[in-house]
């Protein structure tokens, strides 16, 4: 069996860290979640390796990823967060990311901002620029066609920004459309050299958190690899918030089963390990 690196797994402590997103929460994600929880479980999901991905738009969650990284050997890689509405700061704490060695990329929260063109305003797309200038790429964590097509215009403006569609920027799983809007739009996206998808987060697209299977994804999986191609494509596990709709180890197993179905065994590990390696530099 083919090892993985998972490019998507949280952490967090609300006790550290303010996650805005959570208050009022009342779901099991309300609550601490560290990596030492799932430690014992990779061997059984074939998992190698993971990268750390943002929880917060603020400065104390990539802290607190940093800490994360720097007590578990198995977390190679951090994808924090700058303030992209200040170009100035943005520059000054980029500087201060790179100086360590798990810094990987940005992401912003940016399904939970009011305008679906947050990326379009002219301070973010600066900061964006300067990001790009270092050869770091972004995580796009959309859920409306509209942050596709955002990511889009970003895309023509920064031609060198490398970026990658989180959950696939959810699929119409739940409601079985193939595929729709989302379909024409992550097409457009991924006739573009920039852009990667990642298959993460699958299990809350569906219509039952509680009932779903390598089969019920399969189709928009199949549809990515299409369009996006073997060298574009990489798998994360979004723990915490897969719980939702899973346990770990079975979640990853589904992802797994669908990759070796659709893909030839000589290509399979581009979408396991060696992708995740050249977008995220964890060689």
């Amino acid at each position: 069996m083919a090892k993985v690196i998972d490019t998507h797994m949280h952490s967090w402590d609300l006790q550290k860290v303010r996650y805005s997103w959570l208050d009022g929460d009342t779901s099991i994600l309300a609550q601490n979640y560290y990596p030492s929880d799932i430690e014992g479980q990779l061997a059984s999901a074939h998992v190698k390796a993971t990268v750390m991905v943002q929880s917060a738009n603020n400065l104390e969650d990539t802290a607190f990823m940093f800490d994360c990284a720097d007590k578990y050997h198995w977390i190679v890689g951090v994808v924090g967060w700058v303030d992209l509405l200040d170009t100035e700061k943005a520059k000054q704490q980029l500087a201060a990311h790179i100086q360590n060695k798990y810094f990987k990329g940005i992401r912003h929260l940016i399904h939970d901002e009011p305008d679906s063109s947050w990326l379009l305003q002219p301070a973010v797309l600066k900061s964006l620029e300067i990001l790009a200038n270092h050869g770091l790429p972004f995580d796009v964590v959309g859920v409306k066609i509209e942050h596709i097509k955002a990511a889009i215009q970003v895309a023509k403006q920064i031609p060198h920004l490398k970026m990658v569609f989180d959950h696939l920027n959810h699929p119409p799983i739940a409601t079985h459309e193939q595929f729709g809007a989302w379909g024409d739009a992550i097409a457009e996206a991924a006739s573009m050299p920039n852009f990667y998808g990642k298959i993460s987060g699958l299990g809350t697209c569906c219509e039952n958190f509680n009932d779903w299977s390598a089969a019920t994804i399969e189709p928009y999986v199949a549809y990515v690899l299409e369009h996006f191609g073997e060298d574009k494509c990489m798998i994360g596990g979004d723990w915490p918030v897969s719980l939702l709709a899973g346990d770990y180890v079975t979640t990853h197993h589904k992802y797994q089963t669908v990759i070796e179905k659709l893909v030839a065994p000589q290509y399979q590990q581009k979408i396991f390990e060696g992708n995740a390696t050249a977008f995220y530099q964890l060689g």
